[in-house]
């Protein structure tokens, strides 16, 4: 935790909507005059994208068939600590790109499924953002989650998560059906094992429920509207929350327990705005009264 150098971080699984969750979040670091360190999750995984496929096999040949991205031996989880604790003591740190489609192939010139070189951050940045999987992750040997000023799950319940990843994959990556199920059930015991655990380290949860069948979430043929949404959002403290106020400013919403306020799933992006903020303002504040002593 930093005083005069926030870390903010968003963390979900594969398909569990947090790139629009950063959509919002930008949109508050534009319209408050942020200036904001984007640290992608990406970028922390351990091998590229042909890496990873032969390292897959190699696993698979040892007999481990859940050799995934959502473990540790894919990921550079001592690399992500180091830079949200460097970032918080002096507000500097290494981050790197990873080239996802032809788009940003053309743009840094490499292949997709590369990185870029590592790079120092910017100079005179406000706060660090991070978006991906391991944004409160703790292993036996790091603990990643201790840095974190601010921490958000954006987690929906599993089938909706399934369906997201369904439609996505097959949709922007030309999967098959067959291919993502069989993704989901190797990322299995890594989900519950280094994902889930962090959502009860988070500062606040976002938990979309549909109120449409999702049973089946493999044949499903929509992802469910926002419409078709609710939203809990959990406080993992909600002393200084003001929820009244919320309550009035997010129609049709109602408290379900003493931290969790229930909202129509279409006001996400608004509620998200409402809370984060007076929060992100909060911590720039004290970064400002940290500077002064």
């Amino acid at each position: 935790m930093s005083m005069r150098h926030p870390v903010v971080a968003v963390t979900g699984s594969s398909g569990a909507g947090t790139t629009s969750v950063t959509k919002t979040f930008q949109n508050v670091f534009r319209r408050e005059k942020i200036n904001a360190a984007i640290v992608e999750g990406d970028a922390f995984h351990r091998f590229g994208r042909a890496e990873m496929r032969a390292e897959m096999a190699e696993a698979a040949q040892r007999g481990n068939q859940h050799f995934s991205h959502f473990g540790p031996e894919a990921n550079l989880f001592a690399e992500l600590e180091s830079l949200f604790r460097g970032y918080g003591e002096t507000g500097s740190g290494k981050n790197r790109k990873y080239v996802h489609g032809e788009l940003e192939a053309a743009r840094f010139g490499q292949e997709p499924g590369t990185f870029t070189p590592w790079e120092d951050i910017p100079a005179g940045t406000d706060l660090l953002f991070y978006e991906g999987l391991h944004g409160g992750v703790v292993t036996d040997s790091v603990d990643v989650a201790r840095h974190v000023d601010l921490l958000v799950g954006v987690v929906p319940i599993i089938n909706l998560e399934w369906i997201q990843k369904l439609h996505r994959d097959k949709a922007s990556r030309g999967y098959s059906t067959e291919a993502v199920v069989d993704t989901v059930l190797r990322r299995m015991p890594d989900y519950v094992n280094y994902i889930c655990p962090q959502f009860s380290r988070t500062h606040v949860n976002f938990q979309r429920v549909p109120t449409v069948d999702t049973s089946n979430p493999f044949i499903a043929r929509e992802i469910p509207t926002a419409d078709e949404s609710f939203l809990v959002v959990r406080f993992a403290d909600p002393r200084g929350i003001d929820f009244p106020w919320l309550l009035t400013m997010l129609h049709d919403s109602f408290m379900s327990r003493q931290n969790s306020i229930v909202i129509p799933g279409g006001k996400m992006a608004l509620a998200m705005q409402l809370i984060f903020t007076p929060m992100i303002l909060q911590l720039l504040d004290r970064k400002r009264r940290g500077a002064l002593v």
